[in-house]
């Protein structure tokens, strides 16, 4: 939201403006941090992956160490050159004969063997083999895909033909609307969706999102067919309102929990197989959704609403029934809850362990 708060408020200032710097200069805004992305890329180091192994001695270790943020575990998979460089300075005082490098190292390059062991023995079918993976799969499949389609696509895309819709038709007006919804929204994702998560719970945080989302889309849509009969204002004005508070109840599940949601509840060997579904669903509901919304706003106006309110009611059946609950378990718990069995007394130990450690 961050972004979108820089476009929205960019555009509210220069649209007044008469030339074609109206438009020129919030593109340019957007242009801008890609650029001092690309500036700071040539302080990348070096992919090490021709780097020789004779490099790796104590003695080039102490006259090539160099601070770095790089992640240790994508310094191991490029040949664990660098990785061991970063490990001697951070965890060893820069001692490159340290064995405490050399038992780190080594865990890190198991946990990689592992991990390329595991996805190497499994494809996408294993998504659809079994009961409790395709479960999985479903559930991916409508979070990304109900990311677009739970009425917020219609907003954020096509906020001026909704405040038309409803008499809101001044520049100055809808820009202003749309600059300080995209503030209520990073505040609503942050101060509120991300610190929910871990209290809530995920299924209890969806099913106030969902619902929170239909009662406000229908009292949405009410609102906006009266308006439509009688012209009158204030009810224009309350659709406004609704949408805000519609938006909260999007901000504190759907922008926490739409990647991190999938992830949870897919094994191991799966789980980055999973994620491609829930974000190639989302973007097929996208592709969907903007060549089919616009045409059907104009068609039909406020009446399009009860599209939305239908799929809300539906995407709320679907976390009734078909999501469980994940707050405070291990993923091989999580396992088990697929499996259709309860964690036992072991694995409770053992999540209990788990959470004492990370405390």
């Amino acid at each position: 939201y961050v972004g979108a708060i820089i476009a929205a408020w960019s555009t509210y200032g220069t649209f007044r403006l008469e030339s074609s710097w109206s438009w020129r200069i919030p593109s340019a805004l957007q242009g801008a941090l890609p650029l001092i992305q690309l500036s700071f890329f040539w302080l990348v180091p070096e992919s090490p992956r021709y780097t020789q192994p004779s490099q790796l001695s104590p003695l080039n270790l102490r006259n090539n160490i160099k601070d770095s943020d790089m992640s240790h575990r994508w310094l191991v998979a490029k040949k664990r050159i660098e990785a061991r460089i970063v490990l001697t300075k951070h965890h060893a005082g820069g001692d490159a004969t340290s064995l405490l490098v050399e038992f780190e190292l080594k865990e890190i390059e198991d946990s990689i063997s592992f991990e390329e062991l595991v996805v190497s023995e499994s494809s996408y079918m294993d998504l659809i083999r079994t009961p409790a993976n395709r479960k999985r799969t479903f559930i991916a499949f409508v979070v990304g895909f109900g990311a677009q389609w739970n009425g917020g696509g219609v907003i954020s895309y096509y906020l001026t033909l909704v405040l038309n819709t409803i008499g809101i038709t001044s520049v100055a007006s809808q820009a202003l609307i749309n600059g300080l919804l995209q503030i209520f929204n990073w505040s609503a994702s942050v101060l509120a969706g991300a610190l929910m998560v871990d209290r809530l719970g995920r299924r209890t945080l969806f099913l106030w999102s969902m619902g929170g989302m239909l009662v406000s889309y229908i009292i949405w849509t009410t609102l906006s067919s009266y308006f439509n009969r009688t012209l009158n204002q204030n009810a224009g004005n309350a659709v406004v309102a609704f949408i805000f508070i519609y938006y909260f109840f999007y901000d504190i599940a759907w922008n926490p929990l739409l990647q991190a949601y999938p992830v949870e509840i897919f094994p191991y060997s799966l789980r980055g197989r999973g994620l491609t579904v829930t974000l190639g669903s989302t973007y097929v509901g996208l592709i969907i959704g903007q060549f089919l919304n616009p045409i059907a706003m104009n068609a039909t106006g406020w009446h399009y609403y009860i599209v939305f309110c239908c799929l809300l009611g539906i995407l709320f059946a679907i976390v009734w029934f078909m999501f469980p609950e994940t707050k405070g378990y291990t993923l091989e718990e999580i396992s088990r809850i697929f499996e259709g069995k309860r964690p036992d007394a072991t694995d409770e130990l053992k999540s209990t362990e788990a959470r004492t450690e990370s405390i």
